[in-house]
């Protein structure tokens, strides 16, 4: 699903004066088009949309370009191809899109442009929706959204983010709070990414997601490195979903940013059909689902993966995790969303699996996280990260981080916590302070543990064990003197609510409703 370093987020140059809140004025129009579609159909019909004005705008751009040159080579696809710049087809192009905003044939318009830029374009084959003629998409809503895009340029400046990428992804997010619990399949809170990003430091090399969801990952590897004054170059991308909506939902989201990604020839089960099987990754940053039951343990018990321990067939966690480690280079990093549970379950053999990953001195940090960060589920998270060269790292070595994240964030709706850039700063900077030798254990946040603590913890990994609790603040106020100032605030709270009831009563009287 959203990051550059601490407050690096900055908002894109403005291409117009309509771009300001763009992605909102979008999300609020294209809103009004869903009707009677089914949420998960109508999520591809909006983020359709987006795409095909973006590649569109692409290869305008560049059009452009061409014919101010003047050597007539602007309907040369190897001029747009040598770019990275996708083929778009006369008919298939925004202006077509445009002119036919206002028509009964909007929507037929906008398939026939999606078949075109699929038929020209190979990486693109059975991506793209084609549904937007269909009969209860209201093609009225849907001519006032395209106007709506027809008055914004959206293309890139230079390494600056373009306003559509930011677009697909505001929309992602909005997408995901509507869904509620389905929408751990496809959208991971981009303050969770932005934090496991920030821990791994993804700079440069091959970055991997085995269940990579619509690409969030991929998106804010590439922006850190291009925060640091990186390319978007210095790392390759390699993935996999299952879902094939979702699928195609990543590849979309990667090409708007100008990722190169290998997400294989099709969705597939990650378990048993491993696309990238003999690959072997500097990086691999994930979000499994959560204790998945039906992932089909009970026929891969002899899987050659589980170096650690053969995972139970009732939680995939622990399959999730090794499948992961397994694809590991031998100075590979990598972090991992999980459920709670699997920092203290005993059950089915999932203590002596923790056990031996922690004695292989493989496990460089745990971050408790607090709850209400996601859309599907209240329930708070731990991040995992794994380090395969932390054992010939002098100062890390026989060593585990432990952070205790779960009083930051803040509240931002009634449901929903986000960590803030200086939430995310505090708990990457712990992260560098220990790889550096120089950690200042903090109570109540962070400590670090030998390998011999932990046994003696039975290889639980709960970082509150290890942290301790905060020091409270002093309370220097004489007993007497907070008593009558505390009663004193309720004796005043009391008046107030008395006030408050008899205006109530007042304005139900004046209605005829008096008590």
């Amino acid at each position: 699903m959203g990051r550059p370093k601490g407050s690096n987020n900055k908002p894109t140059k403005a291409t117009n004066t309509q771009e300001i809140g763009f992605e909102e004025k979008i999300w609020q129009a294209a809103d009004r088009m869903r009707g009677h579609i089914d949420p998960s159909e109508y999520k591809n019909v909006v983020l359709g949309l987006i795409f095909l004005k973006y590649i569109s705008d692409r290869f305008e751009q560049k059009h452009a370009e061409l014919v101010a040159e003047g050597e007539g080579f602007e309907e040369d696809r190897d001029e747009y191809e040598a770019d990275g710049i996708f083929w778009v087809p006369r008919d298939a192009r925004w202006e077509a899109v445009a002119s036919a905003a206002h028509t009964p044939e909007v929507g037929k318009v906008i398939d026939n442009a999606m078949r075109q830029i699929e038929a020209e374009n190979d990486s693109l084959k059975g991506i793209l929706p084609k549904n937007f003629a269909r009969q209860e998409l209201d093609k009225r809503m849907l001519g006032d959204v395209v106007d709506l895009f027809t008055n914004v340029r959206m293309t890139s400046e230079g390494n600056t983010q373009d306003v559509l990428g930011r677009t697909y992804e505001y929309c992602l997010a909005k997408f995901a709070e509507q869904e509620g619990k389905n929408a751990g399949e496809f959208y991971t809170p981009t303050c969770i990414v932005r934090t496991l990003v920030e821990i791994i430091q993804p700079y440069h090399g091959r970055v991997y997601d085995p269940c990579c969801g619509s690409g969030g990952m991929f998106v804010q590897s590439a922006q850190f490195v291009e925060h640091h004054s990186g390319s978007i170059r210095d790392i390759s991308v390699f993935g996999q979903e299952s879902n094939p909506t979702t699928w195609k939902m990543a590849k979309m989201n990667l090409a708007i940013r100008g990722i190169e990604a290998d997400l294989g020839p099709h969705n597939a089960d990650t378990f048993f059909e491993d696309l990238h099987q003999d690959k072997r990754f500097d990086f691999v940053l994930a979000n499994p689902p959560f204790n998945d039951s039906d992932w089909g343990g009970e026929r891969l018990r002899d899987d050659p993966r589980w170096d650690y321990g053969v995972p139970p067939a009732g939680n995939a966690n622990f399959a999730w995790m090794q499948h992961m480690i397994h694809h590991l280079n031998d100075h590979g990093r990598m972090g991992m969303v999980l459920a709670n549970g699997s920092l203290s379950s005993q059950q089915s053999g999932e203590g002596d699996i923790r056990a031996n990953i922690v004695k292989a001195d493989i496990v460089e940090g745990i971050v408790a996280l607090p709850d209400k960060l996601f859309y599907s589920t209240g329930i708070p998270v731990c991040l995992w990260i794994i380090d395969k060269s932390k054992k010939s790292c002098s100062k890390e070595a026989g060593k585990v981080l432990f952070v205790d994240a779960r009083e930051l964030g803040t509240m931002v709706t009634r449901k929903l916590r986000e960590l803030k850039d200086g939430d995310i700063s505090k708990i990457a900077s712990a992260f560098d302070d220990f790889r550096k030798g120089v950690l200042e254990p903090e109570k109540g946040f962070c400590a670090a543990a030998t390998l011999g603590e932990i046994e003696k913890q039975d290889y639980i990994l709960t970082p509150g064990r290890y942290v301790g609790i905060a020091d409270e603040e002093e309370d220097d106020e004489p007993f007497d003197e907070k008593m009558k100032r505390l009663t004193s605030e309720l004796s005043e709270c009391f008046e107030e609510s008395d006030r408050l009831q008899e205006e109530i009563k007042k304005n139900l009287e004046a209605i005829g409703y008096g008590m």
